[in-house]
C-alpha cells in the first residue's frame, strides 16, 4: 500500500498525523501550482486545492504547533519541487517517469483527502 502523504511517519514532532498530513498537502501543492506556473501552465486547479487545503489547516492550527506546521509545508514543498524538478528535467527517462509518477501519487493522497 502506498502511504498517504505526510503520514504518520514523516510526522514531526508534536503534530497529531491528521495535521501534519494536512500541512504536508499544503507544502506539496504550493510546489505543484509553482512549477505549473513556471513552465507555462495554469496552475488553477492546484491553486484551488491549495486554498482548501490551507482553509483546513487555519482551522486546525493552534500556538503551540505553528512552527512544525511550517517545518512540515516546507518540507513537503521541498520534496515535490524536487520530484517535479526531476521529472522535467532529466537526462534519464526511467528515473523521470519514476519522479513523475511519484509525483501524480503525493497530490492524487491530497486530493483524495479533500474528497474524504
Amino acid at each position: 500500500a502506498t502511504p498517504v502523504a505526510g503520514s504518520a511517519t514523516n510526522a514531526p514532532r508534536g503534530l497529531s498525523d491528521t495535521l501534519a498530513m494536512i500541512a504536508g498537502c499544503t507544502g506539496r501543492l504550493s510546489a505543484q501550482m509553482e512549477h505549473q506556473w513556471l513552465m507555462g501552465r495554469s496552475g488553477d486547479d492546484a491553486r484551488d486545492r491549495r486554498g482548501a487545503m490551507l482553509d483546513i489547516l487555519d482551522a486546525m492550527i493552534t500556538p503551540d504547533t505553528g512552527r512544525q506546521v511550517l517545518a512540515r509545508r516546507i518540507e513537503a514543498k521541498y520534496a515535490q519541487s524536487r520530484l517535479l524538478q526531476r521529472a522535467e528535467f532529466n537526462d534519464d527517462p526511467k528515473d523521470a517517469n519514476r519522479a513523475r509518477t511519484r509525483a501524480e501519487i503525493e497530490i492524487a493522497n491530497c486530493t483524495a483527502l479533500l474528497l474524504s
